[in-house]
């Protein structure tokens, strides 16, 4: 054998066998906990995936496999199909594997960055599955702490899975990490987490909103060319959904609010995904809907007061309180990307919202005094040429037609001058602003869940003349705000409020 022989003689691969029983094959992956190999169980003959875990930097060894141990395991104990099950957790000379289910399917992350955006019915399949693997990983205790598209596994046919479960946690013990470090890829943790506070089920739930952000985008919400301003663009900017609507925006907006209070339950997010992934992309928003009246054909309205309207002033008692879980369920994202002409959410294709119907001069609604001081139902139904004075509100107890339950403003009023703080925006965009954040809050605890099926809602906004208007001698100026109401999807009335008493 010539030396150039020998120097071009393939090499033989050295096999490596962990426990005495899985033997590695090809690297599947790596990233910053460790390399995932190809594997084979000897002794039932079995492929699996092991993932090969680093100690971090400064950790103590044994502690780092003793946490390991404990939270995989407890992970392991997980039952669902979605997530990728571990079947054994080893260590030898030092190093901790982990022996996984092996699924030969790309990321949500190699998928998006290979064929861009996936269609939305798609993206609600993925996060419905993703959603079920949180769910039962959250009723067992366990907080995945690294929900991100890199851990979520998407095959040809569909079907996803989470990886992963219990390494973010084992990894984030004040004895294994060192001082400043984040457990967690920065640019898919929730603001809570940013802030230093403890990993929640809610704190999963932000990172999922992320992840399908990413799917229906193309890009990661948060993403900067720093750790540091990707923390900072967390916790103080705003994410803006071009191409996505319905409820499946009102998902994804609803997950990534700020507030783990605010933020829609795993509950309504299955509801609205529920809602996205049965509409197939070619579904156009079904006609005729019900109206919040008797009798009366649908109509197309839009919500406007004229003469003594008023905005939905001070609330108190518990509407006061209701006002605060509703501001933080994504409104403040609403209103930033609203007036930075990036709409985030058509509710398009949601069977329980009404047309909406504008008030003030020249609008549908003759008259609209918001009385909310006392009382929050009114006993006359929200139809174009109504008038809704302040007798017409009574309270919830007794029969009425519908119930308000939020509002919102936009923009402030008129500056010294009498020249508005901000131009009217056109009716097209403040009808899908209004929309949006009573969508939102519908579909959020603000409404009671053992209602909501049954109940319709409706936005009111301002008419152009309305937002226009400058102020008169006594003081009284334009009205900038929406309104949202509820009432019987069949148009029936009731007794009783539908709104969640929240402490």
């Amino acid at each position: 054998m010539t030396d150039e022989q020998t120097s071009t003689a393939p090499a033989v691969p050295v096999m490596r066998i962990i426990a005495n029983r899985y033997r590695l094959g090809g690297e599947l992956g790596r990233g910053g906990m460790g390399v995932v190999w190809r594997a084979e169980d000897t002794v039932i003959g079995r492929q699996v995936a092991i993932k090969e875990l680093r100690v971090p930097d400064g950790a103590e060894e044994g502690v780092f496999q003793e946490r390991v141990l404990r939270e995989v395991r407890t992970g392991g104990r997980l039952n669902d199909p979605a997530v990728v099950t571990v079947f054994d957790v080893v260590s030898e000379n030092g190093i901790t594997y982990i022996v996984m289910e092996l699924v030969e399917a790309p990321t949500l992350s190699d998928v998006v960055r290979t064929h861009g955006p996936l269609p939305p019915h798609q993206i609600a399949s993925v996060g419905l599955q993703v959603l079920s693997a949180l769910r039962a990983a959250h009723q067992a205790g366990i907080v995945h702490r690294d929900v991100k598209p890199a851990n979520i596994m998407v095959a040809a046919n569909g079907r996803a899975k989470l990886t992963d479960f219990g390494i973010a946690q084992a990894i984030d013990d004040p004895r294994i990490t060192t001082s400043g470090m984040l457990v967690g890829s920065p640019a898919f943790m929730a603001p809570e987490r940013v802030a230093g506070n403890e990993a929640m089920p809610a704190s999963d739930l932000w990172s999922l909103g992320a992840a399908l952000f990413f799917a229906a985008e193309g890009a990661v919400p948060f993403e900067r060319a720093s750790t540091a301003a990707t923390l900072h663009a967390i916790m103080n900017e705003v994410p803006y959904l071009t191409r996505v609507h319905g409820p499946l925006a009102s998902a994804i907006m609803g997950l990534m609010a700020t507030s783990p209070e605010g933020r829609i339950s795993a509950d309504q997010a299955q509801h609205l995904l529920t809602l996205a992934a049965q509409q197939h992309p070619a579904m156009t928003p079904p006609g005729g809907q019900p109206t919040l009246h008797q009798g009366s054909p649908p109509t197309r309205v839009a919500g406007r007061p004229t003469g003594p309207a008023t905005a939905a002033a001070a609330t108190p008692g518990r509407k006061k309180a209701l006002w605060t879980v509703g501001a933080l369920a994504g409104v403040g994202l609403l209103v930033a990307g609203f007036f930075l002409g990036k709409p985030v959410w058509s509710p398009s294709v949601d069977e329980q919202m009404l047309p909406t119907l504008t008030y003030g001069s020249g609008g549908d609604i003759e008259e609209l005094v918001i009385q909310s001081f006392t009382s929050n139902c009114v006993n006359t139904t929200l139809d174009k040429g109504r008038a809704i004075g302040q007798s017409n509100w009574v309270d919830c107890e007794e029969s009425h037609d519908v119930e308000w339950y939020s509002s919102s403003t936009p923009s402030g009023g008129s500056d010294e001058d009498g020249v508005p703080e901000a131009r009217y925006p056109g009716q097209e965009e403040l009808t899908h602003y209004a929309e949006t954040v009573c969508g939102i809050r519908f579909h959020s605890n603000l409404i009671k869940d053992t209602e909501r099926s049954a109940l319709a809602y409706r936005a009111l906004i301002p008419s152009q003349q309305e937002w226009e208007r400058k102020p008169t001698d006594d003081g009284d100026e334009a009205v900038r705000a929406v309104h949202c109401f509820v009432g019987n999807k069949d148009g029936g009335r009731r007794v009783g409020s539908v709104v969640q008493e929240v402490a």
